[in-house]
């Protein structure tokens, strides 16, 4: 850590199994102060055994401030690869408040011999993709963004849910499955199998805990409509929680902070 008499104050923004990692590694370091924020979409996130908040910051004015209310020296992005907007907000308010940034992320999933992907860049395309015919479509995309899927109404939909949904879905033809991941091979495949799924939708989210359902469709021989990931402006990244823990240890003191 760099030498101080205070401990290390680190924001990891969060909501990942990597973040919950990183945060049960920073819970066996005594030189690093460290809170863990949740978006609050999940309603019942798993809890870390560090300082923990949920809800956002008001956009890039608002992680400023709390950037500097909070006298913050680092800041971790290990928010999910789609959280694209949180993403550029912490590159932009930790450039403006003087806070190096580095991002956790994992690298993402690369097609397999067997897979029958069909790769689109958002999701809107993803639902086009589907086409006209009637299909039974597993969206593995969380409950953001089914409304898109709405305007393709002559397919059926399977959607896998972490929290039960409070309201109906916008979805003509759906059946919900509430799960938490991380997930394994033969229970996807046999989840798939159960539900006659001709085709997965899915997001490019690389890592292990949401890759079985890649895994099985591949099993399966069933195509894969695969979103790319959103763009993030340039920063510094890296893959493991070790190369974090390296960064916090070893790398320069933190520039002094905005005012």
């Amino acid at each position: 850590m760099p030498r101080s008499d205070q401990p290390l104050r680190l924001l990891i923004l969060g909501g990942t199994a990597d973040a919950n990692r990183l945060a049960a590694a920073i819970a066996a370091e005594p030189r690093i102060d460290a809170v863990l924020s949740f978006a609050g979409r999940t309603e019942a996130p798993k809890l870390p055994p560090i300082l923990s908040r949920i809800g956002g910051f008001g956009g890039v004015a608002g992680l400023v401030d709390y950037l500097r209310a909070e006298r913050i020296d680092r800041v971790v992005d290990a928010t999910h690869p789609f959280a694209a907007q949180m993403s550029r907000n912490a590159v932009e308010a930790c450039a403006a408040a003087r806070v190096p940034l580095l991002a956790l992320e994992r690298a993402p999933w690369q097609a397999q011999r067997g897979d029958c992907w069909t790769e689109v860049d958002d999701l809107p395309a993803a639902a086009a993709a589907l086409g006209a015919a009637p299909r039974r479509v597993f969206l593995g995309i969380g409950r953001q963004n089914l409304d898109l899927f709405a305007k393709a109404p002559q397919h059926s939909y399977l959607v896998r849910l972490v929290d039960p949904p409070r309201g109906r879905l916008p979805l003509q033809q759906v059946e919900i499955v509430i799960a938490r991941g991380p997930f394994d091979r033969a229970s996807d495949r046999a989840l798939l199998e159960a539900h006659r799924v001709d085709i997965v939708v899915a997001k490019n989210a690389g890592g292990d805990a949401a890759v079985a359902k890649i895994e099985a469709a591949r099993d399966l021989g069933l195509p894969v409509v695969m979103v790319r990931r959103p763009a993030i402006p340039p920063r510094r990244t890296v893959s493991s929680v070790a190369e974090v823990m390296d960064w916090l240890a070893h790398d320069s003191t933190p520039t002094e902070r905005g005012v």
